[in-house]
């Protein structure tokens, strides 16, 4: 479905109308959400096709998967929550995963960052190597 200029404009103002101190306030989404649905403006569709879709990709944009070899501490949890929370600001939302395959090391992805310090990622980058 093409969404219109306008619509795209309206998503974005709602958007930015849920947004409290650079962060989604999921409150306000629900009560933007509602208004717009009671109200039904002209083309109000499209533009909470594409205002659902600016919500996707803050949410993906605010996601940290951090996966390791084994358990990490719960001091080295803060360590890396810090770390991530000083480059992407709050209201990062963070999970850590254990999975052995990475032999050792961290693997974090934020949204569509990757940075693999793992051994896995070093061993594979030496076999290409060759």
């Amino acid at each position: 479905m093409k969404i219109s200029k306008q619509c795209r404009r309206d998503a974005k103002r709602l958007f930015r109308s849920c947004q409290v101190g650079g962060v989604t306030d999921d409150q306000r989404v629900r009560l933007v959400v509602q208004s717009v649905l009671n109200t039904k403006p002209r083309g109000f569709v499209g533009s909470l096709e594409h205002f659902r879709r600016l919500l996707k990709l803050d949410v993906d944009r605010r996601t940290a998967v951090v996966q390791s070899s084994i358990p990490l501490s719960i001091a080295g949890q803060e360590g890396v929550r810090g770390v991530l929370t000083a480059r992407y600001g709050a209201g990062l939302y963070l999970s850590f995963v254990v999975n052995p395959g990475l032999i050792g090391g961290l693997r974090v992805q934020v949204g569509s960052d990757v940075y693999d310090g793992s051994v896995l990622a070093r061993l594979n980058s030496l076999a290409e190597s060759f």
